[in-house]
């Protein structure tokens, strides 16, 4: 397993190269110009425009530009075009609030997921089969940033039980669980409802199998309790697509989810992406899709260990 480890490791270095290329092709041909966005129109000269562009090294060709960039970024040195802030430090700031949020969206998802498909398969095409299906549909289906706003006026405008925005109590600072905790209520049921439906559909279905099974009935046939035998052998052996989906939602980590970010102002990685995008901060943009492109890479191989776990007949070499 180590070596196995060790020899995906390795095998990201290439694919990371090959994502920094095409990542900083397409910036740099996408439609816009840097210099003219920060730059006061009123005030801009032909002088100055040509200044900026040089003091942004705009002017360098692709391959330079692109170099500079990747040392900047590797050395931590990488500044901003808006804010001159190091692209570093700005991530710093984003990303604990794109942390907490992913990682309660997922608990939440998987555990009511993960408990609503198994009720489902232990009493399927009955009315609490197809409630739980229904509750499936309906998280695949509601648009989150729909199902934000109602959730806002329900729980902030009439019954003003939980806060509309922000991260913390305004004059707060610091990451105090007691004060944050109602902030991110809200935003963690929006962001894991998705999540909750993939799970439960997936659980359901692997489930139902599993039950089919001959090692399912010979463990009922030896006595072993009911609970037992759901949990050790069927639930067990159903896991594998689950930590499929857990592999691919690891990113959810790392860029959050921008619709819930903006409706709940909250500080995370993907406002600070979307903003970058809209202002052409090329060091920001780049620097956030690589942090994506390696978040995919250790849940693909996070996944690929836990299938391991969850099933002893896989073996890697």
């Amino acid at each position: 397993m180590g070596r196995y480890i060790v020899r995906r490791l390795l095998q990201m270095i290439p694919l990371l190269i090959g994502v920094s290329v095409l990542s900083y092709a397409i910036i740099i041909l996408a439609p816009g110009d840097p210099a003219k966005l920060l730059a006061d129109p009123e005030k801009m000269t032909a002088e100055s425009y040509v200044a900026m562009r040089a003091e942004l090294g705009l002017d360098d060709p692709g391959p330079v530009r692109y170099a500079k960039t990747m040392s900047s970024l590797i050395t931590g040195e990488l500044r901003s075009f808006r804010t001159q802030q190091r692209v570093v430090d700005a991530i710093g700031e984003r990303l604990p609030t794109s942390l907490a949020l992913g990682a309660l969206a997922i608990l939440f998802g998987l555990t009511l997921g993960m408990l609503i498909g198994i009720v489902q398969a232990l009493r399927p095409y009955s009315r609490v089969d197809d409630v739980g299906t229904m509750l499936s549909l309906t998280g695949f289906s509601i648009p989150h940033f729909w199902f934000a706003l109602m959730l806002v006026m329900l729980f902030s405008v009439r019954l003003r039980w939980l806060p509309s925005s922000g991260i913390r109590p305004i004059g707060a600072s610091g990451w105090n669980p007691l004060e944050m905790a109602p902030y991110v209520v809200l935003p963690t049921i929006v962001l894991g409802t998705g999540l909750l439906a993939y799970v439960a559909r997936f659980v359901r279905s692997s489930m139902l199998e599993a039950l089919e099974q001959d090692y399912t009935r010979t463990a009922r046939s030896k006595g072993l309790r009911e609970r037992v035998v759901v949990v050790r052998h069927a639930l067990r052996n159903s896991l594998l697509p689950v930590i499929t989906i857990v592999g691919f939602l690891l990113p959810l980590l790392i860029g959050g989810a921008v619709v819930v970010e903006y409706v709940f102002a909250l500080p995370g990685m993907g406002r600070l992406a979307v903003d970058a995008v809209f202002a052409r901060d090329y060091p920001v943009i780049l620097t956030i899709t690589i942090f994506s492109a390696i978040a995919v890479m250790i849940g693909n191989l996070a996944a690929d260990v836990l299938y391991g776990v969850a099933d002893p007949r896989i073996r890697y070499g």
